[in-house]
C-alpha cells in the first residue's frame, strides 16, 4: 500500500512535475529555488520605487506644493480635441508653469527605466521565466520611451495632447517588445 504523498503523486503527477520544476536550483542561483528569486527581485523593486520617490521630494523641495497647484481643478480648462465628435478633454491653463513636475517625472522615469534594465539583465543571469524577461524588455521599452516623450513633449514644447497621443502610441510599443521576444523565445524553443 502506498502512502498518501505517494498517492497524490500518482494522482496529480503534472502538478508535481510542476511544482519540482518551479522549485528547480540551478548551478548558479547560489542555492535559491527561482520562485525565491523572483520574489527577491519584486521585493527589491518596491523598495528602489519607495527610495526613488523619497529622493525625488528631498531633492526638490517645492514638489509638494507645486503638485497642488497643478492638481487644482482652476488649473484645468476644458479643450476641444475634435470638433467631429465634439470630444473636450483637460489640459492646464498655463502648461509651462509647470516645469518643475515634468522635469520631475522625466527623471523619475529615466532612472526608473535604468532600473527596469537592471532586473532585467538579473532575470537573464537568474534564468528567469520567458514571461518574466518579455515584461521586463517592455516595461524597459516603456520607461525609456515615456523619459524621452516627457523631454520633447512637456518640457521642450509643452505639447499636451500630443504628449497623451505618443504615451497610448509607446504603451502599443511596449507591447509589441513584449509579444515579438515571447515570439522569438517560443520559436527557440520549439526548434
Amino acid at each position: 500500500m502506498c502512502s498518501k504523498a505517494q498517492s497524490r503523486n500518482i494522482i496529480y503527477p503534472r502538478r508535481q512535475n510542476r511544482l519540482n520544476e518551479e522549485n528547480k536550483v540551478s548551478s548558479s542561483s547560489g542555492g535559491f529555488p527561482r520562485r525565491h528569486k523572483e520574489g527577491l527581485l519584486s521585493a527589491v523593486s518596491v523598495g528602489f520605487f519607495l527610495i526613488l520617490v523619497g529622493l525625488l521630494f528631498v531633492l526638490n523641495p517645492d514638489l509638494p506644493q507645486r503638485i497642488i497647484e497643478f492638481a487644482r481643478p482652476e488649473s484645468f480648462e476644458l479643450r476641444m480635441v475634435t470638433s467631429s465628435w465634439n470630444v473636450s478633454l483637460p489640459i492646464p491653463l498655463h502648461p509651462r508653469d509647470h516645469l518643475l513636475i515634468y522635469q520631475t517625472v522625466e527623471q523619475f522615469c529615466l532612472v526608473w527605466a535604468v532600473f527596469h534594465g537592471a532586473i532585467l539583465a538579473l532575470r537573464f543571469i537568474f534564468d528567469s521565466k520567458v514571461r518574466r524577461m518579455a515584461e521586463g524588455l517592455g516595461d524597459t521599452v516603456f520607461w525609456f520611451g515615456a523619459a524621452y516623450l516627457v523631454q520633447t513633449l512637456l518640457v521642450d514644447k509643452t505639447q499636451w495632447f500630443e504628449f497623451w497621443a505618443g504615451i497610448l502610441t509607446l504603451i502599443g510599443v511596449s507591447l509589441i517588445a513584449r509579444g515579438v521576444f515571447l515570439a522569438a523565445a517560443w520559436k527557440t524553443h520549439r526548434v
